[in-house]
């Protein structure tokens, strides 16, 4: 009787180079599937937050029959903006779910004031996209407005990706949209229909820096410029808390000023409409049908974007 050894195979060289190369090619293939999926996550997200953000502003109007105003300040003689500056973001923090973060707040004072720089460094995940890379606080900064240089800090504040519609023009008093100075826009202004005109959209940080807490009087913003993303003249503190759809720029646009919309979801910006439904918005929307949809009373026939 033959005594016959069993002999283990083992993989060869060659064998081995071919199933590393099988592997490293799907996994080649399902990254950008898992990519897609996680964006896909994020958008849904992020689009959630502007929901929410819509039912408070909604409870908002409930309980005080006008929606909040887009910043709060008075203003000297020249009406020029001093203060406190508080935002439409600050004030709904008791419907918003942040009740104790409201009541911290001494709104009487400034934003910058020491005593409320634990509140304005709050960080609120409801007010952050997650496809967007913002820092937990950033230096809020006067500078000049005409040059953009370095004047000096004002305050760190925390970020946010969210910013009311001010219309069709610079942020500041008397807008055609929604939220501006001291405004007090009720359901019964939006002549134009409430499923037709722009509440809030987003404003990734890479184009300009926002917070939730509103105009700090004295910041100007300016473009980054390191990235390519971003032009345009310095821009006043109106514009921490407040975009615009003005100067020719379709939502998403890179070149656009720093205070207008832009977001890290390929192809466009997400946007909250007064009746509470959120949409993507291209950025080969037409622009004309951008900035109708911007206005609360201008009279126009609006098609829904898809």
């Amino acid at each position: 009787m033959t005594n016959c050894k069993k002999v283990r195979q083992a993989f060869t060289l060659v064998e081995l180079l071919v199933v590393i190369s099988i592997i490293g090619t799907l996994v080649g293939l399902l990254l950008p599937a898992v990519q897609q999926a996680r964006e896909a996550a994020r958008r849904m997200q992020c689009q959630n937050n502007l929901k929410q953000i819509g039912l408070a502003i909604q409870n908002y109007h409930g309980v005080f029959r006008r929606f909040p105003s887009g910043y709060i300040s008075n203003v000297d003689p020249t009406g020029n903006d001093i203060g406190p500056g508080w935002g439409w973001g600050s004030t709904i923090l008791p419907q918003f779910e942040q009740a104790p973060l409201y009541n911290q707040i001494d709104f009487k004072l400034s934003i910058e004031s020491p005593i409320n720089s634990n509140s304005r460094l709050q960080k609120l995940p409801g007010f952050m996209c997650p496809s967007n890379n913002s820092p937990d606080r950033w230096q809020v900064a006067k500078r000049s407005l005409s040059t953009g240089a370095f004047v000096s800090n004002i305050c760190e504040a925390a970020p946010s990706n969210y910013v009311g519609v001010f219309g069709t023009f610079e942020p500041g008093v008397d807008g055609d949209g929604v939220f501006f100075r001291n405004s007090k826009v009720g359901m019964q202004s939006l002549i134009d229909g409430t499923s037709s005109t722009l509440m809030v959209g987003e404003r990734g940080f890479r184009l300009g820096e926002a917070t939730w807490s509103g105009a700090v009087t004295n910041a100007v913003i300016v473009p980054d410029g390191s990235d390519g993303i971003g032009t345009g003249p310095p821009e006043s503190a109106s514009s921490l808390c407040l975009g615009h759809t003005g100067d020719g720029y379709n939502p998403g646009d890179r070149r656009s000023h720093v205070n207008q919309f832009f977001s890290e979801h390929a192809g466009g910006v997400q946007f909250l409409f007064a009746d509470g439904h959120v949409s993507f918005l291209s950025s080969s929307l037409d622009y004309k049908t951008y900035q109708s949809l911007t206005t609360r009373a201008g009279g126009e026939t609006v098609s829904q974007p898809d």
